[in-house]
């Protein structure tokens, strides 16, 4: 019997199989570029030129439509252009400006009730509960505080203004000198570049541990020494140090918002 496929030497290939395709075992086309340009008559098509169409888009949003059948009125009012029919699935993210302002570049406006001398309650981080006196703002809007270390175990260190409760108690620290070299730069760790390691070291798993530098320690002696005779020149001295020396905590029936600290 004669098989329903094309005969032999018409050029046609058999139904539903594409007119290049890949000869088996050679991982050759079966025409090249040139004879398929030539085939499919892209060559006429090379230098054709299309009239351009007159832009006939209304501008009026709504306009008004001849309508056909006796029973679908003889007009009516439609949209020139219809509305999308695709809507995305999630939002689009924000575009970023180059002109946005990073955190430091950012005008910290310091609140009226924390200035310096001021014991501070703090909210967040380590020493949270611990109440600590208010040194000055640093440049990034920060505040610089410290315990001092003697009384309550808190070092020198920068904490945002939203993580403090401001006290009614303060401290004078006028005759306090800071030291200028104490900056946002200063509480930055100093990372030491690593090394291309030997065979012997590609499995240390010790990590770095942070040590306080003799520099810190010394600043942190001085400024307490500074601080430890300001709070002795106070009238209530022996009230203050143990006010700064206790946990700040709540209890039953203890409400924050009615509280004055």
């Amino acid at each position: 019997m004669m098989s329903e496929a094309t005969p032999k030497g018409t050029g046609n290939p058999p139904k539903g199989k594409p007119r290049n395709y890949v000869l088996s075992k050679c991982g050759i086309m079966r025409f090249s570029h040139s004879k398929m340009y030539k085939k499919r008559g892209l060559y006429a098509m090379k230098n054709r030129t299309y009239p351009v169409k007159e832009a006939t888009k209304s501008t009026q949003r709504i306009v008004e439509k001849q309508m056909k059948g006796d029973k679908n009125g003889e007009k009516r009012l439609v949209r020139s252009s219809r509305m999308t029919k695709y809507y995305p699935t999630e939002d689009k993210p924000r575009k970023r400006f180059s002109n946005k302002k990073c955190f430091k570049d950012h005008k910290h406006k310091l609140r009226s009730t924390i200035t310096p001398g001021t014991v501070l309650i703090l909210l967040a981080g380590l020493h949270k509960g611990k109440r600590v006196v208010c040194l000055k703002q640093l440049s990034s809007g920060l505040l610089l505080i410290t315990g001092p270390f003697h009384i309550n175990r808190c070092p020198l260190r920068r904490i945002n203004q939203i993580y403090v409760i401001a006290t009614k108690t303060k401290v004078d620290i006028s005759g306090v000198t800071l030291p200028e070299h104490i900056n946002d730069d200063y509480f930055k760790r100093k990372t030491n570049k690593k090394s291309k390691k030997s065979d012997d070291e590609l499995f240390d798993t010790k990590k770095e541990v942070y040590a306080v530098t003799e520099e810190r320690k010394k600043d942190q002696i001085d400024i307490d020494t500074q601080l430890l005779t300001a709070i002795k020149n106070n009238p209530e001295k022996k009230l203050l140090t143990g006010y700064l020396g206790s946990m700040f905590s709540l209890k039953n029936h203890q409400y924050p918002h009615k509280m004055v600290f």
